[in-house]
């Protein structure tokens, strides 16, 4: 009995108990995390942006949180007036031609039979699927409009009051919760040095590689660039098998434009473009801590798509590498 008081009393103890307290938590606001997350990586972004404006220029905080954010809510607002129904005719037009590759007979033996094997294991059920799940979202467009325009004024009102938010939580450090708070402090600190920024470097990276692969379509004179683009930024934001995933459409468009020599312009592609993020923006974007080998990498990508769907994708790694990091999970140091 004395030791089980012990365990209990012990700073580990009660940082598990702390922790599962809070993933039980979140676990039961699982209707409402599409608004947890994104009032977290809006306001973690813009938070970055203000920083770095804030070094450059010397205004008032306050006057750069709102220009900051009236300067990206009408950047996005007149992207989607101007471009949105061109995308949309887009995406249409390229889900027509990637059908259209299916259906088709082919001189090439190698793809006829990759075709069959296709129609023999029933791959038009996963595509019927998908099909749904694509209805279902536009179906649900509108409350996803709002979940994001309530993460943008959420995020607004939390910058905007940073220096008194900070200064408000602070006053539980000597409350009567005292020992709760301070070991929430701690995720908190980890969760922002770690989820947020890998989430950061994820949309950087995803978006250097949607330019420069927009650039080399454009080059080989691929049609549907405004949807193409969006695909391979969407994809971008899963580590290691977006790249894979976002190579099977250009490949198929590819052929289909150019035969093979079409196809290999754009292996070689993504090759290069690939290589630039591995040896480039990798590792002056990532710590050494999300520096995961693959194996591991595609088996939290499997895990987290499982438990979290879509959302999955995109957070499994920066969840994993918090985990990583509150285990104090790091690298050996090489022998000089």
């Amino acid at each position: 009995m004395p030791m089980i008081n012990k365990l209990m009393q012990s700073s580990g103890f009660k940082r598990i108990a702390i922790f599962v307290l809070i993933a039980i938590i979140l676990y039961s606001m699982r209707s409402m995390i599409n608004l947890i997350l994104l009032t977290f990586i809006f306001t973690f972004l813009m938070d970055r942006l203000v920083q770095f404006i804030e070094k450059k220029v010397s205004l008032n905080r306050r006057l750069l949180v709102v220009v900051s954010y009236a300067s990206i809510v009408g950047l996005l607002s007149y992207g989607l007036v101007m471009y949105l129904p061109m995308i949309a005719g887009e995406i249409t037009a390229l889900i027509k031609q990637l059908t259209a590759f299916y259906t088709s007979n082919h001189n090439n033996e190698i793809l006829n039979y990759l075709v069959s094997q296709i129609e023999e294991n029933k791959i038009s059920n996963y595509l019927e699927q998908g099909f749904t799940f694509l209805i279902k979202y536009f179906t649900d467009i509108s409350k996803i409009t709002l979940q994001v325009l309530l993460a943008l004024l959420l995020s607004l009102f939390c910058l905007l009051e940073k220096p008194r938010l900070i200064e408000f939580t602070k006053k539980f450090r000597t409350s009567k919760i005292s020992s709760i708070y301070v070991e929430i402090e701690f995720f908190a600190h980890k969760f922002v040095g770690t989820f947020g920024k890998v989430i950061e470097a994820q949309l950087i990276i995803a978006l250097v590689n949607c330019i420069l692969t927009t650039i080399f379509l454009w080059i080989l004179k691929f049609p549907q660039l405004g949807g193409l683009s969006i695909m391979i930024f969407v994809l971008g934001l899963i580590p290691v098998a977006g790249v894979i995933i976002s190579l099977i459409p250009l490949v198929i468009i590819a052929y289909s434009i150019g035969g093979m020599i079409k196809v290999l312009y754009v292996g070689i592609a993504i090759a290069v473009i690939h290589a630039i993020e591995a040896y480039i923006l990798n590792p002056n974007l990532m710590s050494s801590k999300t520096n995961l080998p693959v194996f591991y990498t595609f088996i939290v990508l499997i895990f987290s798509e499982h438990f979290f769907g879509v959302w999955g994708l995109i957070i499994g790694i920066p969840v994993f590498v918090f985990l990583l990091d509150v285990l104090e999970v790091t690298e050996s140091k090489k022998a000089k």
